[in-house]
C-alpha cells in the first residue's frame, strides 16, 4: 500500500504572499460563478434568453470544468504549475470580457466554455501550488485559507451582484473579472515559483480525452435528471456513455505506461477514506444549500438577495474558523481520521438542526441560523483535514493530479446532492400534497390552484415545508454515515502503515544482527 513519505519543504519567505495571489485567482472563478445566479432575471430580458439557454449559460461552465480538472491536473505536473496559472488566469480574463460584451445568448454559452477551461486550470494549480511551497506542519492552515477563501466566495457572490446589477448593466458582473485577472497575472508572474515533475515520454493523451468524456456525460447526466427525468433517453444516453467511457479509462490507465492518473491510488485506505468524505461533505453542502435557498424563498417568502443574505452565515463561520487557524489546530490534535469524523457529524447535526426547527408550523429563521453555524463549524474542521489527507496520499509530484481528483469529486459530489436531494423532495412533495393541488412535485402549479384559499395555500406550504425536511434528514443521514465511513478507513489506514513500519524496522535490525559477526570489527585481543 502506498503511503506519502513526510515532506520536508524549504519554508519560501514569500509562502504567504503567494498563497494570496492564489487565493486571489481561486475567489475571482467563485465569485463569477455565485454572481451569474442573480444576473438569471437579467439575462432573460435583455438577451431574450429562454429557459434552456439559461441553463446551457450554468451548465456550459460546470461541464467543461468538470471534464477538464484530471487533464489540467496532469498538464499542471508535466509543464509547470505557476504555467498553467498564468494561462488560466489569462483564459478566464479573456472569457470573462467576451461574457460582459456578449450580443446573445450563444455568444455568451460560449464565453462561458471558455471561462471553464480557465477555471478548470485554476482550480487545480492552486491547490498544487500550495502542496509545493507549503511544507508538513503549515500546509493544513495553508489549505484552511484557501478553503475559508473559497467560502469567501460563495457567500459574497450574491451581495456582490445585487450590489452591481443595481447600479450597473449586466455586463458589469462579468467584467469586474479582467481587472482581478490582470492584477492575479502580475502577482503570479512575479511571486509564484515555478515547479514541474515530468512523468514519463509523452502525455497520456488517449486517457485524458476518456475523462474528458466521461465527467461531461456523467456531469450532464446529473444536471440534466431533475429536468428531464431519470430514464428520459438523452439522461440515459449521456449516463451511459459517461460511465462505459470512465470504465474504459480506468482499463487504460492500469496498462498504459505512463498513466495520467495512478490507479493504484485507490488501493490505498487513506486515499479511498478522503475521497468518500469529499464527495459527502460536497453532497450534504451543496444539497442542502439547493434545498435550503428554496426553503427561503418559496416558503419563508424572501427575495434572492435576502435569501443569500440569510445563507451567508454558513460561508462566515468557515471563514472565520479557517482564517483564525481552528481547523488546523483541532487537526493537529485530533489527527485526520477523528477530526474528518467529528466535522462531518457536527454537519449531520447542522441539517438535522436546519430541518427540525427551520420548518413546521410558526418556523423563522431562527432555527436555520443556528443549523448553519453548526454546519458551517463542522465543514471548517472536516473539508481542510480531507484535502490534507487527499493529498498527502498521492506523490507531490502528482500534485496537480491530486488537485484534479480532489476537484473532480468536490463537482461529482455537489452535483450529485443537489440531483438525489432535489429528486427526494419532489417525490416527498408530491406524495404530501392534498388531493387536487397540483402536478406532482410542483409547488408553481400547487399554488396556483390553491388560489386565494387560506387553508389550501396552508396546506400547500406545510407540503412543501415537510418535504424539505425529509430531504435534509436524508442528506443529513448520508452525511453522518460517510463520516463513519471515512474516518473508519483513515484509522485503518494509519494503523496498517504504523504495522508496516514497526515490521520494516524489525526486519532490518534482524538483518543488521545476522549482518554483525560476518562483517563486523575483529573481537579485541585480550
Amino acid at each position: 500500500m502506498f503511503t506519502q513519505p513526510t515532506t520536508s519543504v524549504e519554508r519560501d519567505p514569500r509562502r504567504w504572499a503567494i498563497l494570496a495571489v492564489i487565493c486571489l485567482a481561486q475567489l475571482v472563478v467563485l465569485l463569477d460563478n455565485t454572481v451569474l445566479n442573480v444576473a438569471i432575471p437579467v439575462l432573460t430580458a435583455d438577451l431574450g434568453a429562454s429557459t434552456a439557454d439559461i441553463q446551457w449559460m450554468v451548465n456550459a461552465y460546470a461541464l467543461v470544468q468538470s471534464g477538464l480538472l484530471l487533464t489540467a491536473g496532469s498538464l499542471a505536473d508535466r509543464y509547470g504549475r505557476k504555467l498553467l496559472l498564468l494561462t488560466g488566469l489569462s483564459l478566464f480574463g479573456l472569457g470573462s470580457a467576451a461574457a460582459a460584451f456578449a450580443q446573445s445568448s450563444g455568444q455568451l454559452v460560449a464565453a462561458r466554455a471558455g471561462m471553464g477551461v480557465g477555471g478548470a486550470l485554476l482550480a487545480t494549480t492552486t491547490l498544487a501550488v500550495i502542496m509545493q511551497i507549503f511544507d508538513d506542519e503549515e500546509r493544513p492552515k495553508a489549505i484552511g485559507v484557501w478553503g475559508a477563501v473559497s467560502s469567501l466566495g460563495i457567500a459574497a457572490g450574491p451581495l456582490i451582484g445585487g450590489v452591481i446589477l443595481d447600479n450597473y448593466w449586466w455586463g458589469a458582473i462579468f467584467l469586474i473579472n479582467v481587472p482581478v485577472a490582470l492584477l492575479g497575472l502580475v502577482a503570479v508572474f512575479r511571486l509564484v515559483p515555478e515547479t514541474k515533475s515530468p512523468q514519463g515520454k509523452r502525455p497520456d493523451y488517449l486517457g485524458a480525452v476518456l475523462s474528458m468524456i466521461g465527467m461531461v456525460g456523467v456531469v450532464y447526466a446529473i444536471i440534466s435528471g431533475p429536468e428531464h427525468g431519470w430514464l428520459s433517453a438523452q439522461v440515459l444516453l449521456s449516463a451511459v456513455v459517461g460511465v462505459l467511457a470512465l470504465s474504459i479509462f480506468a482499463r487504460w490507465e492500469l496498462h498504459v505506461g505512463d498513466p495520467m492518473l495512478d490507479m493504484g491510488f485507490f488501493r490505498n485506505r487513506r486515499f479511498n477514506g478522503a475521497v468518500a468524505g469529499a464527495m459527502l461533505v460536497a453532497l450534504g453542502m451543496a444539497g442542502s444549500m439547493f434545498l435550503l435557498t428554496q426553503h427561503l424563498q418559496l416558503v419563508l417568502g424572501y427575495d434572492a438577495l435576502q435569501a443569500g443574505l440569510r445563507t451567508a452565515p454558513l460561508a462566515l463561520t468557515i471563514v472565520c474558523l479557517n482564517f483564525l487557524g481552528a481547523g488546523a489546530k483541532l487537526l493537529a490534535k485530533l489527527g485526520e481520521s477523528y477530526a474528518i469524523a467529528l466535522g462531518m457529524t457536527m454537519l449531520s447535526a447542522g441539517l438535522v438542526v436546519v430541518a427540525v426547527l427551520g420548518s413546521g408550523p410558526g418556523a423563522g429563521y431562527g432555527g436555520i441560523l443556528v443549523g448553519l453555524v453548526i454546519m458551517g463549524s463542522g465543514i471548517s474542521l472536516a473539508l481542510p483535514a480531507m484535502t490534507v489527507a487527499i493529498m498527502s496520499s498521492i506523490p507531490t509530484a502528482k500534485a496537480g493530479v491530486g488537485a484534479g481528483v480532489q476537484g473532480t469529486l468536490t463537482e461529482f459530489g455537489g452535483g450529485l446532492g443537489v440531483a438525489v436531494l432535489g429528486a427526494v423532495l419532489g417525490s416527498r412533495f408530491a406524495a404530501q400534497l392534498p388531493a387536487g393541488a397540483g402536478a406532482p412535485g410542483s409547488l408553481a402549479e400547487a399554488l396556483a390552484q390553491a388560489g386565494a384559499d387560506p387553508a389550501r395555500l396552508r396546506e400547500v406550504h406545510q407540503a412543501f415545508g415537510n418535504a424539505l425536511s425529509a430531504s435534509q434528514l436524508i442528506g443529513a443521514a448520508a452525511v453522518f454515515v460517510g463520516g463513519l465511513l471515512a474516518g473508519l478507513l483513515l484509522r485503518l489506514a494509519g494503523q496498517a502503515s504504523a504495522e508496516t513500519g514497526k515490521g520494516t524496522e524489525k526486519e532490518a535490525a534482524v538483518q543488521s544482527a545476522t549482518a554483525s559477526p560476518r562483517h563486523g570489527p575483529p573481537p579485541a585481543a585480550h
